[in-house]
């Protein structure tokens, strides 16, 4: 059987062990006892108390990636997020860890495009709790304020089910294709991932 301790320990960038992590993993989930009503509470403060934010994935900085940090700042892109709902998840004693994919973006916004000069995202990161048995998928990268705005699916999460972003948008046309899972991970492999935006993006 797989040892999950190991995604109960704080580290650098997961630091569920900071003053600022626990107090705020208490807070959202005050009274609320059962283990999946915390997850689905932690997921939705995480998906819509932090605005998402792309151009922060242009912060090259080790401590921009500290789940303390991120979430003290209101905003990140789809990897500082997901460090945070991971340190929640660990605060809370539930096993939490990074999940990490290259997917293409069909509706990725023009300015974007520009400056990636791809619709494809390496390393777009997510979390995976440990529930029920099994590890459970979730994407809280877009706020749902972002969603609404551009008409695009908004990622719900029931506390058992994965909740990833969806293959289709509303209308029907392409939104998110999965290219390839680079694996979960215990901590975030900050060094890796630059190592790799420079390589494919520059």
């Amino acid at each position: 059987m797989e040892d999950l301790s190991v995604y109960l320990e704080p580290t650098y960038f997961i630091d569920s062990d900071s003053e600022y992590i626990k107090n705020l993993a208490q807070k959202i989930t005050q009274n609320v006892k059962n283990k999946k009503k915390k997850a689905i509470k932690i997921f939705y403060w995480t998906r819509d108390t932090i605005y998402y934010d792309p151009y922060e994935s242009f912060a090259s900085r080790k401590s921009w990636y500290k789940a303390s940090n991120t979430a003290n700042r209101g905003k990140g892109w789809c990897v500082q997020k997901a460090v945070v709902l991971t340190a929640l998840g660990r605060a809370l004693g539930i096993p939490s860890r990074l999940h990490f994919a290259d997917i293409r973006n069909y509706k990725i916004s023009e300015r974007q495009k520009n400056i990636m000069h791809t619709d494809v995202f390496i390393y777009h990161g997510f979390t995976e709790l440990f529930m029920d048995g099994k590890w459970v998928k979730l994407t809280p990268a877009f706020n749902k304020e972002l969603c609404i705005k551009f008409n695009l699916p908004i990622v719900e999460f029931d506390g058992t089910n994965d909740a990833i972003l969806s293959a289709y948008a509303l209308n029907g046309e392409k939104y998110i294709e999965y290219l390839a899972d680079r694996g979960p991970e215990i901590d975030l492999p900050f060094k890796r991932i630059f190592k790799a935006f420079f390589e494919y993006y520059v």
